[in-house]
């Protein structure tokens, strides 16, 4: 949707896909400035341009049909096409509490008709549907997240600020970054793990399209763009993150079937917790308020009152402090808690398990 919102990660971050979104703009040297080049440089410096030229320009092909607008009342995002059966993904902060959409397609100007078919804030991933699909239409390619690498080129499709079938380059700056959303105005508020850093640009609209790589292949979705907070929320230029592919095929093919997520893929204690504050009133962990019966905590001796301080080497001073940490881990996995039980500390080596869904 159009209105970025704030939120602590090492910086601030807005999602992309708000309403009051501001532009900016990056200045550069002349290439062509100093001393001439010697004229035997040229032919293979223009041959690697126009391959690289070629490239982008056969990825915007392949792909740009699978991307499309969303509006929501009055405002918009992006998604992508799933399926030829006319599911679409995109953010589940783009679609917000709205079950009713116009979608217009990259190579048309005549909106369609679509709704709801399910969304998981948690991972804030939803799908809608087209009520009429028209034929032509082209799913996008999800590629393998395990071999999204640092440096590899990627292009951000989308619709920022309103403007239909854009397309900006960078680079991944990174993987695996654990990234906290703000809450309120339609935004979930999730804390989602494993997301894709890229240098490309995203600005407010770009939400719910695609991050893609060379090989026409959607490895993230759009979701956060950086902000700075000292400058009252003025946009990081080269800082956006976007939702893996493995998380969203996962999501998307449940949402598809079921209407609803069930195994989520989310590492989890199998407790409920509330920050834990001393004499201070100083946040000091998460204690549990309840454990469940024969889950990954109760297994490993844990129990009501226990108030968690560290999971592996990640210090925990509150309950989203625990969420971001698990956020970061996989189920599964075995982990060492660190808790206080009757003042003193104490720790359990715990086999994580998956979050359930209502």
């Amino acid at each position: 949707m159009l209105a970025p919102g704030a939120v602590a990660v090492l910086t601030a971050l807005a999602l992309a896909g708000c309403s009051s979104g501001s532009s900016s703009s990056a200045t550069g040297s002349p290439s062509g400035s100093g001393s001439a080049r010697p004229a035997s440089s040229a032919p293979s410096q223009s041959a690697d341009g126009n391959q690289l030229q070629d490239d982008y320009q056969r990825v915007i092909a392949d792909v740009l049909p699978s991307v499309v607008q969303i509006t929501t009342g009055d405002s918009l995002g992006s998604g992508i096409v799933y399926d030829d059966k006319g599911d679409i993904v995109t953010n589940a902060h783009v679609v917000g509490t709205a079950t009713t959409f116009t979608v217009t397609l990259a190579n048309s100007t005549k909106t369609l008709d679509a709704t709801l078919v399910g969304s998981y804030p948690e991972t804030d991933l939803a799908v809608i549907k087209l009520s009429n699909p028209p034929g032509g239409l082209k799913p996008a390619a999800f590629g393998d997240s395990s071999k999204v690498e640092l440096g590899q080129i990627t292009l951000a499709m989308g619709s920022p600020l309103g403007l239909s079938s854009s397309v900006t380059q960078g680079i991944v700056s990174a993987t695996g970054r654990t990234v906290s959303e703000p809450r309120g105005g339609g935004a979930p508020g999730a804390t989602i793990g494993n997301m894709v850093q890229t240098s490309a640009a995203i600005n407010p609209g770009n939400s719910g399209g695609a991050l893609v790589n060379l090989d026409s292949q959607v490895i993230g979705i759009n979701t956060l763009a950086a902000t700075e907070p000292e400058a009252n929320g003025a946009a990081a230029p080269g800082i956006g993150f976007a939702i893996p592919a493995s998380t969203i095929t996962n999501i998307t093919d449940q949402l598809i079937k079921q209407g609803k997520v069930t195994n989520s893929g989310r590492a989890a204690l199998g407790i409920t917790a509330r920050t834990s504050f001393n004499q201070q009133f100083q946040s000091v962990g998460a204690v549990i308020v309840a454990v469940t019966a024969g889950g990954p905590a109760a297994s490993a001796g844990m129990r009501v009152g226990d108030v968690i301080t560290k999971i592996g080497d990640t210090t925990v001073d509150s309950l989203n402090a625990l969420t971001t940490a698990l956020a970061s881990l996989t189920p599964g996995n075995k982990v060492t808690v660190a808790y206080t039980r009757d003042g003193g500390g104490q720790t359990a080596d715990v086999t994580l398990g998956t979050l359930e869904t209502p």
